[in-house]
């Protein structure tokens, strides 16, 4: 089986304004890598679906998704936070990564698909349960796991976080549901300022001080996530796949180079074969430096297919 490789052009149309670093141009420089590498051609395409209420309601309050359609605004900008913004597109792009989630969920379980790349935008997880913060709205990769849980019966599955900035909207939303195993690796003391405290049986947050580079980084997953991975025995796996702790992109400073993205989805890919015949679905999170963000991406991908 090949991987799926879900996106869609709403997700392009989504603006926060001129030289906001999340923007659509982070989607175009990933498919022109993967083309420039020949990798698409290994790749089964599909437009991500509009999520419905009932999908977005399992991992967000129906106030909360009422309220953050009434104020998307028919022309310029309107601001959820001081980085955060919404467009006319806005509400359509959100529902499109969401709707990513669900599809890969149901493509991988219906053995369509090896794993998914969900290249989608505005990125999930910090949106919270009842908030949009940090350049997300619904929570992409919290919908797909209630998802998978809620509708397909799954009753052990896992999300990894790489992301160079604490998944706090994926705590808020998943933390005490047992079916749930969260692993994330992040940079202490940047936004959102938390994830040091979330621990528990649960949550296996590890947070890195900045310059850690690639040495720390690959001792605290092979530390701390890949023996309670192996614990859990996950019937899924899902990755928040945020590239933004590469060396050359601002947004953070942990150092990490493309290899240490290839290195970490090999790990998660043998955990997935030991546990779960291989199955992975990975979204998109950070990554704002164009070239570091298409290299790192194109070298997740790759081990996802299998072809490293």
């Amino acid at each position: 089986m090949l991987t799926a490789y879900i996106t869609h052009p709403d997700c392009e149309r989504h603006d926060m304004g001129p030289a906001h670093p999340e923007c659509a141009e982070r989607l175009a420089v990933i498919h022109d890598q993967l083309m420039a590498q020949g990798l698409l051609d290994y790749l089964i395409p599909y437009d991500a679906p509009l999520a419905s209420d009932e999908q977005l309601a399992r991992a967000h309050s129906m106030a909360y998704v009422r309220e953050l359609v009434a104020a998307s605004p028919e022309e310029g900008l309107r601001f959820v936070d001081p980085d955060t913004s919404m467009n006319r597109h806005t509400i359509a792009a959100a529902r499109r990564a969401a709707g990513a989630l669900v599809l890969a969920t149901d493509l991988v379980l219906a053995r369509k698909a090896s794993a998914a790349f969900c290249c989608v935008r505005p990125p999930g997880h910090h949106a919270q349960r009842t908030a949009a913060m940090g350049f997300c709205f619904f929570n992409n990769v919290a919908v797909g796991i209630r998802h998978a849980l809620d509708v397909h019966g799954l009753q052990r599955v896992a999300l990894v976080d790489f992301d160079v900035h604490h998944g706090n909207g994926s705590v808020d939303i998943l933390r005490g549901d047992e079916r749930v195993l969260m692993c994330s690796v992040f940079e202490q003391g940047i936004y959102p300022f938390s994830g040091e405290q979330d621990t528990g049986p649960c949550m296996i947050n590890v947070a890195l001080p900045s310059r850690s580079g690639s040495e720390r980084f690959r001792d605290a997953v092979t530390t701390h996530w890949l023996p309670a991975l192996n614990a859990f025995e996950p019937q899924l796996i899902y990755v928040s796949a945020g590239f933004d702790g590469h060396r050359d992109d601002d947004m953070g400073n942990l150092g990490l180079l493309e290899a240490d993205y290839a290195w970490v989805t090999t790990q998660i890919m043998g955990m997935a074969r030991r546990h779960c015949a291989g199955r992975v679905i990975s979204a998109l999170e950070g990554g704002y430096a164009a070239g570091p963000l298409a290299r790192s991406a194109a070298a997740h991908i790759r081990v996802l297919m299998g072809a490293d």
